[in-house]
């Protein structure tokens, strides 16, 4: 058994791939590498299992990979993409004295209390119901023996953060789905990162998302073993795109696992 996997439930931009009303090459591709369900993670170690975020598509992400199990989720910032299939993790806490710990910024935290109101208010702890447990992030935490790092980065108007993943002093990896710049204090706790998952939407210029050229930069200061882009638009095509990219830097796709 390894002692980290990380399987990719999503890889795709907050509209999904293939895009409602998008006749363009990628939508219609019949590469399954191509079809993109919205970004998130899956972990596992010995001890516990997480995901990172839990988008619309998250039912269906569960479904299709086999979660049957979860200790935790942790969210990276409140979007509809990253956050609004929350109600099903009550699938992961049926009896009526389980509880799912909620991993966010306070300022996350309060969107998903406004959102999900009946689930936090404390007055329906009924098997089958949604129980979360609040957990504000205010630095590194632990889950299990993974030391959980958020990372700070700009991401339009909204507070965003990545995380880093660090075992027994190791760096294993970096999950970065959505950022516009990785600030100054991230970029440096990412020195030495095995592997890093980095937002790279597209080739084009985006306000609000780090494009291939930007991702490449990052990942040229920061010399990762590997390095996958993820949070992909409709312009990028697995098959076609990926062999021009560096050695070293691949494109994620849906159902992609990692071991370390």
């Amino acid at each position: 058994m390894s002692d980290f996997k990380l399987t990719f439930l999503g890889s795709g931009t907050s509209v999904g791939i293939p895009m409602i009303g998008c006749d363009c090459e990628v939508c219609r591709s019949t590469d399954p590498r191509d079809k993109r369900l919205r970004s998130s993670i899956w972990i596992t170690t010995p001890e516990m299992s997480w995901v990172v975020d839990t988008g619309p598509d998250f039912r269906t992400q569960c479904l299709r990979v086999g979660i049957r199990h979860l200790d935790a989720a942790i969210f990276t910032h409140p979007h509809m993409d990253h956050l609004t299939g929350f109600d099903e993790l009550r699938r992961f806490t049926i009896p009526a004295d389980n509880y799912m710990p909620i991993y966010a910024l306070p300022s996350c935290l309060a969107v998903l209390e406004r959102m999900f109101e009946y689930a936090f208010n404390g007055e329906n702890r009924y098997r089958g119901y949604l129980k979360p447990f609040p957990k504000p992030i205010h630095g590194p935490f632990h889950l299990g023996e993974t030391l959980v790092t958020p990372l700070p980065v700009l991401h339009g108007k909204v507070e965003c953060i990545g995380y880093l993943f660090t075992r027994h002093g190791r760096k294993i990896c970096a999950y970065i789905p959505d950022a516009k710049v990785l600030l100054p204090e991230t970029m440096t706790a990412l020195q030495g990162v095995d592997t890093l998952i980095i937002d790279a939407l597209r080739y084009t210029e985006h306000p609000t998302h780090m494009n291939f050229a930007e991702s490449l930069t990052v990942q040229a200061l920061l010399k990762p073993r590997r390095t996958f882009f993820t949070h992909l638009q409709c312009e990028i095509m697995h098959g076609r795109d990926e062999p021009k990219l560096p050695p070293g830097v691949l494109l994620a796709y849906d159902g992609l696992e990692l071991t370390w």
